[in-house]
C-alpha cells in the first residue's frame, strides 16, 4: 500500500477518481467542488468589521469546504512527510524541455523550475512580475471569474455551466498567451 501511494498515480486512475469526486459530492449534499471560496470563508471567520462581501453564514455555507482544504494541507504534509519520495523530476516531455531550455531554463529537478522561481530571482523585474504579478492575476482572476480552474473545470463543466466553459476557455487562451508571448518576454 504504501509503495502505490508514494508513487505518480497515472491519469486513467486520478482522472476517473477526481471525476467521480463531483457527482460524489452533488449527491451528498449539492455541494460543488473548488478551492478559492475558502479564502473568502477564511475571512468571514476571521476579520470582524462591517465589509459586506463577508457578512454571511460562513459556518453553514463554507465548513465543509474549510474541512476539505484543510484535509488537503494534512495529506501533503503526511505525504511529504511519512512516504518515501524519490528525487522529483518535471513530468513535461522532451520537446518542452527542449524548448525550455531555449529559454534558458535548464534545472529540471523539483516541482519548479529554480531559475526562475527562487528568492533571488524575487528581486528581479521578470521574477516579480511572474511571481507576484502571476500570484495576484491568479488570485483576482479566480475571485473575477467566481470560481478557480479546478471548480470550473472539473465541477463547472460536469454541472454544464455555461459560465464555467467561459471561464475554461479563457484559461486556455490566457495559459497559450502566456506561454508563447509573456514567457519567451521575460525570459
Amino acid at each position: 500500500m504504501i509503495e502505490m501511494l508514494s508513487q505518480t498515480w497515472p491519469w486513467y486512475v486520478a482522472g476517473p477518481l477526481i471525476g467521480l469526486l463531483v457527482p460524489l459530492l452533488l449527491l451528498i449534499g449539492g455541494k460543488q467542488f473548488g478551492i478559492s471560496a475558502n479564502l473568502r470563508h477564511m475571512c468571514a471567520a476571521t476579520i470582524p468589521g462591517q465589509i459586506e462581501f463577508l457578512q454571511y453564514d460562513w459556518k453553514k455555507s463554507g465548513i465543509w469546504n474549510l474541512t476539505f482544504v484543510a484535509g488537503v494541507i494534512i495529506g501533503g504534509f503526511l505525504a511529504a512527510t511519512l512516504l518515501p519520495h524519490p528525487e522529483a523530476v518535471i513530468g513535461i516531455s522532451e520537446g518542452a524541455m527542449a524548448e525550455l531550455r531555449t529559454l534558458g531554463i535548464t534545472d529540471f529537478t523539483g516541482l519548479l523550475p529554480a531559475e526562475i522561481f527562487n528568492w533571488s530571482s524575487l528581486a528581479t523585474l521578470p521574477g516579480f512580475l511572474m511571481i507576484v504579478g502571476g500570484g495576484f492575476l491568479v488570485g483576482f482572476g479566480a475571485r473575477y471569474a467566481g470560481g478557480c480552474t479546478s471548480g470550473h473545470a472539473i465541477s463547472g463543466l460536469a454541472d454544464m455551466q455555461f459560465p464555467s466553459l467561459v471561464a475554461v476557455i479563457g484559461f486556455f487562451i490566457g495559459g497559450l498567451f502566456v506561454t508563447y508571448v509573456l514567457l519567451p518576454l521575460l525570459l
